[in-house]
């Protein structure tokens, strides 16, 4: 893509391609003996040192090097570093609960941070970087920000949490836009069933759209029969009708005449009275962070103000 700055890859598994990250000169995270193993034998087979961000397990429980084993980690890393097979580049860690305010674990996590950070220090390490902060973070603790912060669902300009705020209250915009133009629009009488299981019926005569996205683009299931669109100008959203199935949903329009191929707007940053992210979270019962980032390949991307101004696809 033509970008030349520090590119970080992480989360690796038994057996991953750590030779082709070191011809990449990527930053690879290692949270364990084992990735070191690996990564070191790959450094020696390709003769050159491999850059690795050594993470630590403040709290969260998932990935990361526990305090426990973090001094072995640490010596092993900087043994490898003296032997010229790795440079290490960064110490790093994410929050478990920075997306609720005052949660105890927010500076518990910090202080270990701190406290994992200086022990690596003391022993040796020279990190480029040292960073916590996802976007929660990124927003709310400035003493969390150390040499740069990851900013996640922030770049799709949502908050990290209702408790925190809304996006206004951040300065944050919505970028992304879901919409798909109505396949079909079709009068139907009183009491017709819609989609499978009939879980709808429709309590007067009245017109229905068709929407062609399903659960195979991303659209969730779970937002049956309670998932917002805007169809044209609206001003009313309508919602889902009946379940949604794998390539198209359909919508009740209350008589309305719509013309096949009007846009329906399922998601945006709310500026023509669209649903946002969060209204179809809350359908479907989950976070935004689901419901950008599970749009399948199948549904195009078109690209606004990539240059210039000028939109491309």
């Amino acid at each position: 893509a033509g970008l030349d700055g520090p590119l970080m890859c992480w989360l690796w598994t038994p057996g991953d391609p750590w030779d082709a990250g070191i011809e990449a000169d990527l930053d690879m995270s290692v949270s364990a003996m084992w990735a070191l193993r690996e990564v070191t034998a790959a450094a020696r087979a390709a003769g050159r040192p491999a850059r690795v961000q050594l993470k630590a397990d403040t709290g969260l429980g998932r990935n990361g090097c526990q305090p426990a084993d973090w001094p072995e980690l640490v010596g092993a890393a900087l043994a490898a570093q003296e032997a010229g097979e790795v440079r290490v580049t960064g110490l790093w860690s994410h929050f478990a609960c920075a997306d609720e305010p005052g949660h105890p674990s927010i500076a518990a996590q910090l202080d270990v941070f701190h406290e994992m950070v200086a022990h690596a220090e003391k022993e040796g390490v020279e990190p480029e970087v040292r960073h916590i902060a996802n976007s929660a973070a990124a927003l709310t603790l400035p003493e969390a920000h150390f040499d740069l912060v990851r900013p996640g669902i922030a770049t799709y300009g949502i908050s990290p949490s209702p408790e925190l705020g809304r996006p206004a209250d951040f300065g944050l915009r919505p970028v992304m836009t879901l919409s798909a133009s109505l396949a079909l629009v079709k009068q139907v009488p009183e009491g017709h069933g819609v989609s499978y299981g009939h879980t709808y019926r429709t309590p007067r005569e009245t017109t229905l759209g068709l929407v062609p996205l399903g659960y195979a683009d991303g659209i969730p299931r779970h937002a049956s029969g309670r998932g917002p669109v805007l169809v044209g100008e609206g001003p009313a959203w309508r919602r889902v009708a009946g379940r949604v199935a794998m390539d198209q949903f359909v919508v009740d329009l209350g008589g309305e005449s719509v013309a096949e191929g009007t846009r329906a707007v399922l998601f945006g940053p709310g500026d023509l009275g669209e649903p946002t992210a969060d209204d179809w979270a809350e359908a479907a019962d989950t976070i935004a962070y689901e419901i950008v980032t599970r749009i399948g390949a199948r549904v195009p991307r078109v690209y606004l103000n990539e240059d210039a101004g000028q939109e491309s696809r």
